[in-house]
């Protein structure tokens, strides 16, 4: 460290001690750190150039390497670009001499404090154009173009490592399948599952145009090649938006599913038919539908709601009518009431969705013929899932799983 160095470091080390408690404090010693790092950095370089070459006052006239005064370089402390001043070492060859790199300077280049600084930021919100701004334009791989190479890179990561878990286990109780819309021609089919302590499982996604059923068993049968099954001896609960092309392709593959129509959409649906100052009563008599426990409760429910939507509009009594009895399907089970918010709509998939969205918001154009959806959507799935907490009474769960082996004839 040279002499204009050393002054520096001390100015710095004085102005911290003369100020008081302030911004201008901390300032000044983050200052005198990164002037320590330096003088760190330089250090270690000196003591391998020693190694290399000998002692600095005493050289080998014979010796291989030697001393080749300094250059201008850098390193990278916390993601950031830090100047320094670089020893350089010459090797001695047949054909003259040649630069001989220091492993010290070279290590103090990888980036990949930066790198993690910049996927950190990237995810919450910065934008590639924005990198450079922030990490400082002298600072080294912080362009807009080894941005994007660098979450595609990550992207990919996210992808193999979301499709990689296993989904093997021997309590699987419900499954969940609902569409997200990336863009006006392009989908995912999403697959949830419940397991009997409660927890929840973004299991998978396939991509298509629409909802159809070749998508949806595309997924499932991915599902199943994985090892997706439910309980043994158990049928399985589908709760479905009422998506005939979903219900097709679950029951191809489990043909005694028990399926629950999502609640929340047909109320959704029945509105359209319905003045808007009969609104207040149907969320009325839906509430009572969704609170009642057990099957005769849950008829006597859907009786009103039948009588009230028949006296306001026919194509609204058709649609309900349309239901069958799949809207009562948890009721039938007679598994308690507690079970009945989380079972009766698909709200457990659609809430995720909506933090989905808004991982993927700054997306403006889907490059639909590469694997540029399958990343963001991996990328973006395993990040809600982390905030993901047990379905609510779960200590219920395995009162529905009797249900579920009484109704397939066992026990």
């Amino acid at each position: 460290m040279d002499r204009e160095e050393k002054d520096r470091r001390e100015e710095l080390l004085r102005e911290i001690r003369a100020t008081g408690i302030s911004a201008e404090t901390g300032a000044a010693f983050r200052e005198f750190a990164r002037e320590s790092m330096r003088e760190m950095f330089i250090r270690v370089m000196l003591a391998e150039v020693e190694l290399i070459c000998g002692p600095r006052h005493q050289p080998d006239p014979g010796a291989v390497h030697f001393r080749a005064g300094t250059a201008p370089g850098y390193v990278l402390h916390e993601g950031r670009r830090m100047d320094v001043s670089r020893p350089r070492v010459r090797r001695r060859e047949e054909e003259g001499t040649t630069e001989a790199p220091l492993a010290t300077y070279a290590n103090a280049q990888e980036p990949g404090e930066l790198h993690r600084n910049m996927l950190e930021a990237f995810r919450v919100g910065v934008s590639s154009r924005d990198q450079e701004r922030l990490h400082g334009e002298d600072t080294p791989g912080v362009s807009k173009s080894e941005v994007s190479r660098l979450w595609r890179r990550e992207g990919e990561k996210c992808l193999a490592a979301f499709r990689a878990r296993s989904i093997i286990r021997d309590d699987w109780l419900v499954l969940m399948l609902d569409g997200i819309w990336l863009a006006q021609d392009l989908m995912a089919v999403v697959a949830l599952g419940i397991a009997q302590d409660g927890t929840k499982h973004l299991l998978d996604f396939e991509l298509g145009a629409s909802e159809t059923t070749d998508t949806a068993k595309g997924l499932l049968e991915r599902l199943v090649r994985r090892g997706f099954s439910p309980v043994k001896d158990c049928r399985l609960l589908a709760v479905l938006d009422g998506s005939a092309a979903l219900k097709t392709a679950v029951l191809f593959y489990w043909p005694d599913t028990v399926v629950q129509r999502c609640l929340v959409h047909k109320e959704r649906n029945l509105k359209r038919f319905l003045r808007k100052q009969d609104w207040g009563e149907l969320r009325r008599l839906f509430g009572r539908l969704r609170h009642a426990e057990g099957l005769k409760a849950g008829q006597e429910a859907l009786a009103e709601l039948t009588r009230f939507v028949g006296e306001r509009n026919r194509a609204a009594l058709e649609s309900l009518r349309e239901v069958g009895d799949e809207l009562l399907a948890l009721h039938r089970l007679g598994v308690p009431a507690t079970l009945n918010v989380s079972f009766l709509s698909t709200n457990l998939i659609e809430n995720p969705f909506r933090n989905a969205r808004r991982k993927m918001e700054r997306v403006t154009r889907w490059q639909a013929e590469t694997d540029m959806p399958s990343r963001w959507l991996g990328y973006a799935l395993t990040e809600v899932e982390r905030g993901f907490r047990r379905v609510r009474h779960w200590g219920d769960l395995v009162k529905l799983r009797d249900a579920l082996a009484k109704a397939a004839g066992v026990g």
